[in-house]
């Protein structure tokens, strides 16, 4: 049986709503999508590249010794911008670590990995974290997850789900954490298929997997010290994390 291949695709657009550039603003002097490249490299995936569609981010890649691919400026997602990038590749798995997670455990990307392994049913898969619903609930920016009672997604969204209408009861609440894996031909579908309207409701672009049938199972991890860069105080939170790692 030949081993399958898994490839780190990190996609990392210039332009950003809330942060402009922040995927080549500097995080502990380096630049945060280099941060998120050595993690790919430290992790048990077989190659790493970046996808981009700014010569500034592939000019960054390059000179810190990365792999880089140029990529559409017109992709609605960085779903679509990640299959330009691997579709030509020999590689079985392809797991998306967003450009802005500097943050995330080797050990997290790992278990994604070992998902795939352990699991050849599977098409898609994620990751997600248990948080305090007190700190989140209220942010856009952190993306809740519900999940079945067999670990698979059931809706993922910027509000707080599943909402408690009682007081004095609980109910855990689920941060999603920006990576997934497909196997290749899952991605290829994906991409094929347009935006669905709950996907451009929300802004989530899993949710073009789920309203299509696309299942996504979910490790669930206990903790994780990630930090996605979303605006300029989260940038300054990371530089505190790693100050006092």
């Amino acid at each position: 049986m030949n081993k399958e291949k898994f490839i780190v695709c990190i996609p990392a657009r210039y332009g950003s709503t809330r942060f402009p550039g922040k995927v080549v603003a500097l995080l502990s002097g380096k630049p945060i999508v280099r941060w998120v490249y050595e993690k790919g490299c430290s992790s048990n995936a077989d190659s790493v590249i970046v996808a981009t569609d700014n010569v500034i981010v592939r000019d960054t890649v390059i000179g810190f010794g990365g792999k880089c691919v140029m990529t559409s400026e017109n992709h609605p997602s960085g779903t679509d911008r990640i299959w330009e990038a691997v579709k030509d590749i020999d590689c079985d798995v392809i797991i998306n670590i967003q450009g802005d997670e500097p943050l995330i455990a080797v050990s997290t990307i790992n278990k994604l990995i070992e998902l795939f392994k352990n699991n050849p049913s599977v098409e898609m898969g994620t990751v997600v974290v248990l948080s305090d619903r007190n700190k989140i609930a209220s942010n856009p920016n952190a993306v809740k997850a519900v999940l079945s009672k067999n670990g698979t997604a059931l809706y993922f969204s910027r509000s707080e789900i599943p909402y408690i209408r009682e007081k004095g009861k609980e109910f855990p609440l689920y941060k999603h954490l920006g990576i997934y894996g497909y196997r290749k031909n899952t991605l290829k579908k994906l991409v094929s298929l347009p935006q669905s309207e709950l996907e451009k409701c929300e802004m989530l672009e899993q949710l073009r997997a789920l309203d299509n049938g696309i299942t996504i199972h979910a490790v669930i991890l206990g903790e994780d010290f990630g930090v996605g860069i979303d605006t300029l105080e989260d940038l300054q939170k990371a530089e505190m994390l790693i100050k006092n790692m």
